[in-house]
């Protein structure tokens, strides 16, 4: 678990870094522009995000948590992935309802979310980069030590728990921990960070188009109505069902891995 604090740690200080080295340029152009830096932060957001994810990978990949590896970029099979898209869907659904039971949280990032939305770069961090950096993070490098290091089991929950707790926003924690505990087990499963990436991706994409297209809608319930909702979650609950026991059973390739969810 120290290794899992210190690299999330290290993460949030490479995002303040960036900060930091963006503010001044961000600085330099509001002003150029508008004769004021009143909108230096919201220019530097996504320029600094994307700075700080550059910076953690390349720490991840000097400290050897990404190379020396031949399975970590494998995309395994084009059936799984297939299926990674199935459970995936199923579950974004199945998590959209549980959190639509705890829309009393409150959220306290949908302001910098729309700030981000409202450009092309943020909207690249948010629904590709984003997702791949906290695949490497937390898939590549913090649930691959905890499974050196406890049972399968516990090392998925701990690495959920992890997951979660890192959006911070008490309105993505519960979802965050319940995809993390999805995401752990694929990478425990197959080695690869790719079906995670699939997903994570996905995930992200369709709440920016969401976001984006229907910004008066909260929760997939409000968006198809309560008859088609029900049955919509009646098969999502089917094909997580069913994913989960073919891809238990799948036969990967060079790998004894054999826990079953």
């Amino acid at each position: 678990m120290k290794t899992a604090i210190k690299l999330v740690l290290i993460y949030f200080v490479m995002q303040i870094l960036a900060a930091l080295l963006v503010m001044p340029f961000a600085m330099l152009y509001s002003y150029a522009v508008s004769g004021t830096i009143d909108a230096a932060s919201v220019i530097a957001l996504a320029p600094s995000m994307l700075l700080g994810f550059v910076g953690m990978g390349g720490y991840l990949w000097k400290k050897g948590y990404l190379k020396d590896d031949g399975r970590i970029w494998s995309p395994v099979s084009v059936a799984y992935l297939g299926w990674s898209i199935i459970i995936g869907l199923s579950t974004i659904f199945l998590i959209d309802f549980v959190m639509s039971r705890l829309s009393f949280l409150p959220d306290w990032m949908g302001a910098t979310f729309d700030v981000l939305q409202s450009g092309w770069l943020g909207i690249i961090c948010i629904s590709v980069l984003g997702p791949v950096l906290e695949e490497m993070l937390f898939r590549g490098a913090i649930t691959k030590v905890l499974l050196q290091r406890y049972s399968p089991v516990k090392a998925i929950i701990l690495s959920a728990l992890v997951f979660g707790i890192f959006h911070i926003n008490p309105a993505q924690v519960a979802g965050a921990i319940l995809s993390g505990g999805l995401f752990a087990w694929l990478y425990y499963r197959t080695g690869s960070l790719v079906p995670g990436i699939l997903i994570h991706i996905l995930n992200n994409s369709l709440s920016v188009f969401l976001s984006l297209h229907y910004p008066d809608v909260k929760y997939t319930s409000d968006l198809l109505g309560e008859p088609a909702y029900w049955s919509c979650l009646a098969v999502a609950a089917v094909l997580f069902a069913v994913s989960c026991k073919v891809m238990n059973s799948y036969r990967l390739p060079a790998t004894d891995t054999t826990f079953k969810i």
